[in-house]
C-alpha cells in the first residue's frame, strides 16, 4: 500500500502538479451559454487507477509526454450525449471509477459538452460528427504510437452512442467494442445505419435499449441489443408531466444506472433471447440453448450461481461471448427489473393443469410467504383461459426475494361480481424458480378453488410422478 501511494505522488511530481494545482473538471456550461448556444470544443479528460479522483486534460498532440497515460493499455472512451442545459452528467465521476476497476486502463471522458450545450437540438445532432473526427484522428495518432484499435473501447450514452458509431466508422469498423446506452432515438429513427450506430460500427457493438418510445432509438442497432423491461418505461420513473424534469430524463437515464450497476457487481440482471417483450412477459422465451454451453446474458457479476460454465455481463468483460454471439447475429434479449438498486426481480416459472368444467377468463394473483413477510405479483397483461385438461406456463416475477417459501396464495381474478361462483380444479401447480437452480420447485396437486377466491397452501416437494 505504502508503495502504491509513492507512485501516486510521483505521477502527480511528474506530471508538473503542484499543490496549488487544481484537477481538469468536465466543463460546467452555465444556463445562459446553453440557452444562446455553444460552440464545438473537444476535451480529452485522463483518469487511470493513479488519478481516480482528479482528472487530467489530455493534449490531442503531445500525449505522449503525458507520464500517466500508456498507449499500449486498453482505453475507454466515455463519450457524453445532448446536455441542453450544460450541466455535467451526475455519473461521470462514478463511471470513470468503476470502469478503472475493471482493469488498468485508460479512461479517457470526452468532454464535448460546449457544443451538447444548446438549446437547439439539432445544433447537437450536427455536431455529433465533428466530435467524432475530432476523437478519430486522436486514436489515429494512438495507433501510430502503438496502440492497438483491439484494446480501444468506446462508450456512447444517448447521442455519444451515436458519436461512437462515428468513429468507428471512420476506422473501419476496427475498435475492439462499443457499447450505446439508450442511442438518441430524434433525428436518427429511419435513417441508414450508416447514419447511425450499428453492428458494423466495431468489432463487436452491445446496446441497452430504456426509453424506445420518447428519447431513444427503437430496434436492433448492435450484435446484442438489451431491451430492460421491453426497452420502454421503467419502474420507478414519473408517468405524468407533473413531475417536472424527472418525467423527460428518467427512462432514458436508466440505461447509465443500470449499466453502473452492473459495472459494481451489485446487479444480476438475467436477460433471455426472444423475438419480442410480450412473448417474453407470456413465459414463452426461457431457455437459453442457443448460447450453449453458457447461460443466458447476464448484467453484472459473471461469477453469479449458475449450473452453467460462462454468463455474458453487460460490464466490461465480454471475453467469452463475443465468438458465440457474432455467429448468432443480431439478437434481442428481454429482462425486467425493479424500481430501485440492485434492479433484480426474483423469476419463477408457473406451470399449471386446469380441469374445470366451465371456461373461465382472468388474470391470477401470486403471494409469496416467508415468516411474517410476503411478496406479491399480479399476472394481468393480458386475460388467461382456464378451461377443462389444458397446461399452462406463466412467468411471475417479484420484487423480493423471500426465502424459504412456506406458504404460497393463489388467486384467480375473473371480474365475476354477481351470480353463482365457480369451481376452478388446478390438478397440479408447480413454481420453478428461474435464476436460481440450486432452489427446488415447489409444487402442489389437486386444488380446489373458487374463482375471486385466495387459496393458501405449503408447497411440497414435486413427485416426479405427476410431472
Amino acid at each position: 500500500m505504502a508503495l502504491w501511494w509513492f507512485m501516486v505522488l510521483v505521477s502527480f511530481f511528474l506530471l508538473g502538479r503542484g499543490e496549488d494545482k487544481e484537477c481538469d473538471n468536465f466543463s460546467d456550461v452555465d444556463f445562459h451559454e446553453a440557452f444562446i448556444g455553444t460552440n464545438l470544443y473537444v476535451r480529452l479528460l485522463l483518469y487511470t487507477r493513479a488519478n481516480l479522483d482528479c482528472g487530467y486534460e489530455l493534449p490531442h498532440h503531445n500525449f505522449t509526454k503525458v507520464p500517466l497515460f500508456h498507449v499500449t493499455r486498453p482505453t475507454t472512451f466515455v463519450i457524453h450525449g445532448y446536455r441542453p442545459t450544460g450541466a455535467p452528467p451526475i455519473w461521470i465521476n462514478h463511471i470513470t471509477q468503476l470502469l478503472a476497476e475493471q482493469a488498468d486502463m485508460n479512461v479517457l471522458v470526452v468532454d464535448w459538452n460546449r457544443g451538447a450545450a444548446n438549446f437547439n437540438y439539432f445544433t447537437a445532432v450536427a455536431n455529433t460528427r465533428h466530435t467524432a473526427a475530432n476523437i478519430t484522428a486522436f486514436i489515429h495518432r494512438m495507433t501510430e504510437e502503438g496502440a492497438c484499435l483491439d484494446s480501444i473501447h468506446l462508450i456512447g450514452v444517448s447521442l455519444g452512442a451515436h458519436v461512437a458509431g462515428f468513429i468507428g466508422a471512420m476506422l473501419g469498423g476496427r475498435v475492439g467494442r462499443i457499447t450505446g446506452l439508450d442511442p438518441a432515438g430524434p433525428m436518427f429513427a429511419g435513417v441508414p445505419p450508416e447514419e447511425r450506430l450499428d453492428p458494423t460500427d466495431a468489432q463487436f457493438v452491445d446496446v441497452l435499449h430504456t426509453d424506445m418510445n420518447s428519447f431513444g432509438l427503437r430496434g436492433v442497432n448492435g450484435h446484442i441489443d438489451f431491451y430492460a423491461n421491453g426497452g420502454l418505461d421503467q419502474p420507478g420513473c414519473p408517468k405524468t408531466i407533473f413531475a417536472g424534469k424527472s418525467y423527460f430524463v428518467c427512462d432514458h437515464q436508466r440505461s447509465v444506472f443500470l449499466y453502473l450497476c452492473s459495472l459494481n457487481r451489485t446487479c444480476h440482471l438475467t436477460a433471455y433471447p426472444c423475438s419480442s417483450y410480450t412473448d417474453f412477459i407470456n413465459g414463452q422465451c426461457m431457455q437459453c440453448e442457443a448460447f450453449y454451453p453458457a447461460s443466458c446474458p447476464v448484467l453484472g457479476n459473471a461469477n453469479v450461481h449458475r449450473n452453467t460454465t460462462a454468463n455474458i455481463q453487460m460490464g466490461y468483460d465480454l471475453s467469452q461471448w463475443r465468438d458465440k454471439l457474432l455467429k448468432l447475429g443480431q439478437t434481442k434479449v428481454y429482462f425486467s427489473t425493479t424500481a430501485e438498486p440492485p434492479y433484480r426481480k426474483t423469476s419463477y416459472i408457473v406451470d399449471t393443469v386446469t380441469w374445470n368444467q366451465y371456461l373461465r377468463w382472468g388474470v391470477v394473483i401470486l403471494r409469496l410467504h416467508s415468516g411474517k413477510n410476503v411478496t406479491e405479483t399480479r399476472i394481468d397483461h393480458k386475460l388467461l383461459q382456464f378451461e377443462k385438461h389444458t397446461s399452462m406456463r406463466l412467468l411471475a416475477q417479484f420484487d423480493e426475494d423471500l426465502y424459504p417459501v412456506q406458504k404460497i396464495s393463489f388467486r384467480i381474478v375473473t371480474g365475476n361480481v354477481i351470480g353463482p361462483r365457480y369451481k376452478i380444479r388446478l390438478l397440479r401447480i408447480t413454481i420453478t424458480p428461474l435464476d436460481l437452480p440450486e432452489r427446488p420447485p415447489m409444487c402442489r396437486y389437486d386444488l380446489i378453488m373458487e374463482e375471486n377466491a385466495e387459496v393458501t397452501f405449503k408447497p411440497l416437494l414435486c413427485d416426479e410422478s405427476h410431472l
